[in-house]
C-alpha cells in the first residue's frame, strides 16, 4: 500500500466513556477553589499598605472562604468515616426504620415549612448493618429537606417490588443554596449516595419537571436482600 493510502486509512477512535469522578475526588476538586481564593486574598493583604476598610473587606472574604473550606473538610471526614468496613449485620424491617427516621425529622420539617409524607409503604425486611442504614437514611432525608421549597411536600415511598427493596424520595427544590453545587445539603446528598453505593445499593437521581427524585434500590448480595 502506498504512503498516501496509509494516510487515508481510517484511524481507530477511542469511544471509551470517561470514568466518573469518585465522591472523594469531587470534594478535593471543590476544595481547591476556596483554598486558592484564600491564598490570593492573603497575598493581596500582604502586598502593600491598605486602608482599614480594605483590610476588613479582605478579612471578611477570607472568613467566607474558610467557612466554605470547613464545610468541605467536614464532608471529606464524613465520607472517610463512612468507608469503615466493620459491619453489625442483623435482620430488621426497613419500613420501620424509615418511619422512625421520618418521625425524628418531623420537628425539622415543621421548622422550615415542609410536609413529610409516607406513601405506598409496604413491609420490607432486610438483613444489613442497621446503624449504618439509619445514618444514611437520616443524612439523605435531612439533606433533601434542606433543599425542598418552603411550603412544599417531601414524599417517601418504601416498596419491595419490582426491586427486592426500594426507597424513593421526591421533593420540589427551592432556590439554589449559596455556593451551589457545594452547599452543605448538596454535599449531604453526595455523601448519602456514596454510602448507599458502598453498601451495595443502586442510587438514581432524576429531575421530573419541577420535582427532584432520588431512588435507592437495595439489590444487595445474598443475605442482604429483602425477604
Amino acid at each position: 500500500m502506498s504512503a498516501a493510502g496509509s494516510q487515508l486509512a481510517p484511524q481507530p477512535v477511542d469511544v471509551t466513556k470517561p470514568k466518573a469522578r469518585s465522591p472523594l475526588a469531587h470534594l478535593l476538586h471543590a476544595l481547591n477553589q476556596p483554598l486558592t481564593g484564600l491564598q490570593c486574598s492573603l497575598e493581596l493583604a500582604a502586598s502593600g499598605p491598605r486602608t482599614t476598610d480594605q483590610y476588613v473587606c479582605i478579612l471578611r472574604e477570607g472568613l467566607d472562604l474558610t467557612g466554605r473550606m470547613r464545610i468541605l473538610v467536614q464532608a471529606i471526614r464524613e465520607l472517610a468515616d463512612s468507608e469503615d468496613d466493620s459491619q453489625h449485620v442483623e435482620a430488621f424491617p426497613l419500613d420501620v426504620l424509615v418511619c422512625d427516621t421520618v418521625d425524628g425529622l418531623l420537628p425539622v420539617a415543621a421548622s422550615i415549612g415542609v410536609r413529610l409524607t409516607l406513601l405506598g409503604q409496604s413491609a420490607v425486611r432486610v438483613r444489613a448493618d442497621r446503624p449504618r442504614f439509619a445514618t444514611l437514611l437520616f443524612r439523605w432525608l435531612e439533606s433533601a429537606l434542606s433543599l425542598a421549597r418552603a411550603g412544599s411536600e417531601l414524599q417517601i415511598v418504601t416498596s419491595s417490588a419490582p426491586a427486592p427493596a426500594c426507597i424513593a424520595v421526591s421533593w420540589m427544590p427551592g432556590p439554589s443554596p449559596e455556593h451551589s453545587p457545594f452547599s452543605r445539603p448538596e454535599l449531604g446528598l453526595l455523601i448519602a449516595q456514596a454510602g448507599w453505593e458502598r453498601a451495595g445499593a443502586e442510587w438514581a437521581q432524576t429531575q421530573a419537571e419541577t420535582t427532584q427524585i432520588c431512588t435507592v434500590r437495595l439489590s444487595l448480595p445474598p443475605g442482604f436482600a429483602a425477604r
